[in-house]
Formats: structure tokens, C-alpha cells, sequence
């Protein structure tokens, strides 16, 4: 790596990043060096797929298994950051059942723990001088995938800005039964539209009650069966769903 002595502010490159030290000259500190080195470059979506056909990028998954498997771009390789917290101990299972009563079961997210073989797993598949896009949900796995990757000497890095959520039906070929950006939506808030409509049920039955006197009782016998009965469908199709969710996550 080149040293630059120098005050002045330099300009830099998304791939470039400052880093500082003392330059000794006869054991006393001279002056302050500053040297480059090569940093991961953060892309969007159309970028990513320019670096993917045109500069041999490799697309490295690094999301759990349950989103991988939900929708991924196809061809990708999947080394998770996270992998499931199987442990037993006490402190592990309180935290799992706090977990999987909260985030597992309104956000349909995962009880995991740091891959502890994330490196050596990416290691055994690519040399350090790979090209690897590396592709998360949201951008944070991906760019803390990419920090432990500098550090084991991978220099050809990129991540995609803000993660598969902003990439847009056909812009990759995909795999999965949902659209990429999708992929990490589960749980009771994908849903919870429909819950506010049996909400809203409650307090129109609570209308009908109120205005009971002013309608003829045939009128308001038929509307209040075919109400009841439209919203019934409607709550048996939620149950339904809910408990699939629930099988998924069990299984998984």
C-alpha cells in the first residue's frame, strides 16, 4: 500500500478508505502519513447487476436460511452471517422463548447466533482475490459480512445499498416462492391488514346495533347474515394463515 504525505483533504473513491499513522524518521515522530487502502463498494441495484454480467462479480448470500429459502437471486451462493441458536442452556432458552413470543412471532424472524465458521466457509468456496457481491435483506448483514471478509484479505467487495428490499421484480432471475424484496416479510405483520379489518367488523356490527330501529327487520336480518358471513370467510382464511406461518417456522 502507497503512503501520501501530505495535509491537504484528499478525494476519494466508495472504494477507498483513510486510515493514519506516524511516519519515523531516526526514532522521532516526523509527520503524519496517511495511507489508502481498499474499502467495499456500496451499489444499487442496477450497479449490482452490471458488476454481476460484465465484471464477473460472484452474488454471495449471507442472509438465514429461512429468508434464503423464501426468495434468492438464482445461481447465488448462500454462506450465512446467522445461523439457527440450537443451545440448551438456561439463558439461551429464556431468551429463545422471549424471542420467538415477540420477533418470531410478529416479525417471523429467526432465533440466531453468529456463523462461527463464516469465514473459513466463504474461504473453502472463493479465493481472496474473488469479486463477491455480497446481498442481505436490509444492507446491515452484508456490510458486517464485508468487514469480516476485509479482514481475512478480500479486497473485491460490494454490497447493495439498503439490501434486497429495494431490488425490483425482474431485475435478477430469482428463486422462491416470493419476490426478493419481499423475502423477508413474515409473520402477524404480514397480515395485519386484515386483522384490522375484522377490527373494523366489531365496530360496524356495533353501527348496526345502534341504527337497529331504523331499518325494516328483513332488511336488517339479511344484512346483518350476509355481514357475518362475509367477515367469518374472512377470519377463517386469517386462522389459516397464521397457522401455516407458525408450521413454516416450526419446521424451520
Amino acid at each position: 500500500m502507497a503512503g501520501i504525505s501530505c495535509y491537504s483533504p484528499l478525494l476519494l473513491s466508495s472504494r477507498s478508505i483513510l486510515g493514519s499513522s506516524l511516519l519515523v524518521v531516526k526514532g522521532k515522530p516526523l509527520r503524519r502519513a496517511f495511507l489508502i487502502k481498499a474499502q467495499v463498494e456500496f451499489v444499487n441495484a442496477e450497479e449490482a447487476k452490471k458488476l454481476v454480467a460484465l465484471e464477473g462479480y460472484a452474488v454471495l448470500d449471507v442472509r438465514d436460511k429461512t429468508q434464503f429459502e423464501r426468495a434468492h437471486i438464482k445461481n447465488c451462493y448462500h454462506v450465512p452471517l446467522f445461523v439457527e441458536n440450537t443451545d440448551n442452556d438456561l439463558g439461551t432458552i429464556v431468551k429463545r422463548q422471549l424471542h420467538n413470543n415477540f420477533a418470531g412471532l410478529f416479525f417471523g424472524l429467526p432465533f440466531t447466533k453468529p456463523n462461527p465458521a463464516f469465514v473459513q466457509s466463504v474461504k473453502s468456496q472463493f479465493s481472496p482475490e474473488s469479486k463477491l457481491l455480497l446481498v442481505c435483506q436490509e444492507g446491515l448483514r452484508s456490510a458486517a459480512a464485508a468487514q469480516r471478509l476485509e479482514g481475512a484479505g478480500y479486497d473485491n467487495i460490494a454490497c447493495i445499498t439498503s439490501g434486497l428490499q429495494t431490488i425490483k421484480p425482474g431485475t435478477f432471475d430469482s428463486v422462491g416462492l416470493k419476490e426478493l424484496q419481499d423475502a423477508g416479510k413474515a409473520g402477524l405483520v404480514t397480515i395485519q391488514g386484515k386483522i384490522s379489518t375484522v377490527l373494523g367488523a366489531v365496530l360496524i356490527c356495533k353501527f348496526y346495533e345502534d341504527t337497529s330501529s331504523m331499518l325494516p327487520l328483513e332488511s336488517l336480518i339479511f344484512l346483518r347474515v350476509e355481514f357475518f358471513y362475509s367477515q367469518t370467510l374472512k377470519l377463517v382464511d386469517i386462522l389459516q394463515e397464521v397457522n401455516s406461518s407458525s408450521k413454516i417456522s416450526m419446521a424451520t
